[in-house]
């Protein structure tokens, strides 16, 4: 086998675990989106695929993945919805899953395909349907990171930025039930494979209250085909969004989409992050 058989991807000591765990480990592709450090690659092993991850220590998204592979995507893995977790190294910030076959569903036909959407809306409710929680300070914590990244860098019109200032500073926090939500529930992280979905990159898992998983799909694909969002509660079984909450949701996430995209420099994210947040505004 080629000591360089990881194209100098991983580090040394990467490598040479992943070869205790691999038997003559072949670099297949990287997948990395080359947006910020985490390394995605696809791996074959005696004709056996795989999905190793890696990040610096500074990168939150990987401690995510361990955390929700860890012990809370098993309703999701009895169903074959989602990637088994096969081996993973906390240390050496490396993660080795299952391969899933499939088409990404982004820039698909599948994107606005009711069925799928029907799906996502099932895949969700076995995500979110096992552990709830209520959390007295989720709220808080939500308006404080809001307002951080309103400090943080970003290309977001200043009268937009007052406006939301405002709204946060009226916003009265309440304690709220939380759940185990994947964060970025959206057609680029759905596989279809034979008209079945799956799903993949848990790097946003967090609790949070089960409407802000449907954040993106509101802004993206349900925005001009509400036929979809009637589809996806179908699976999931009923409509989470709270009128009092729901707005809030929607700008804050707005904001983290403008910021963050302009951040790392995806301009198409980011363009649609400041149209995200107009008609977020337009709720309040």
């Amino acid at each position: 086998m080629s000591a360089n058989w990881h194209r100098g991807l991983l580090a040394g000591p990467q490598a040479a675990l992943v070869e205790q765990w691999l038997s003559s480990p072949l670099l297949v592709e990287d997948l990395s989106w080359g947006l910020t450090d985490t390394r995605v690659l696809r791996l074959r092993s005696f004709g056996r695929d795989y999905i190793l991850k890696t990040a610096g220590s500074a990168n939150l998204h990987l401690g995510r993945e361990f955390k929700a592979h860890a012990g809370y995507t098993a309703p999701l893995l009895a169903h074959g919805l989602t990637a088994a977790l096969r081996h993973e190294d906390r240390a050496l910030r490396l993660l080795l899953l299952d391969y899933l076959p499939g088409v990404l569903c982004e820039r698909t036909s599948s994107a606005d395909d009711p069925e799928v959407h029907e799906q996502a809306g099932r895949a969700l409710q076995l995500l979110h349907g096992q552990y709830a929680k209520v959390d007295e300070g989720y709220e808080k914590n939500f308006i404080a990171n809001g307002l951080k990244w309103l400090d943080a860098e970003h290309r977001i019109e200043p009268s937009f930025v007052a406006a939301a200032r405002k709204i946060f500073a009226d916003y009265r926090p309440e304690p709220v039930l939380v759940v185990p939500t994947h964060g970025d529930w959206q057609p680029r992280n759905w596989l279809i494979d034979q008209g079945k979905l799956r799903v993949i990159d848990f790097g946003r898992f967090a609790f949070r209250p089960a409407e802000s998983d449907l954040a993106r799909l509101s802004a993206q694909q349900w925005r001009e085909h509400p036929e979809l969002a009637t589809a996806f509660f179908r699976g999931y079984g009923q409509d989470p969004r709270e009128l009092r909450s729901w707005p809030i949701v929607q700008l804050r996430e707005a904001i983290g989409t403008a910021a963050w995209a302009y951040q790392v420099g995806d301009t198409a994210f980011e363009i649609q992050g400041h149209r995200m947040l107009r008609d977020a505004l337009e709720l309040f």
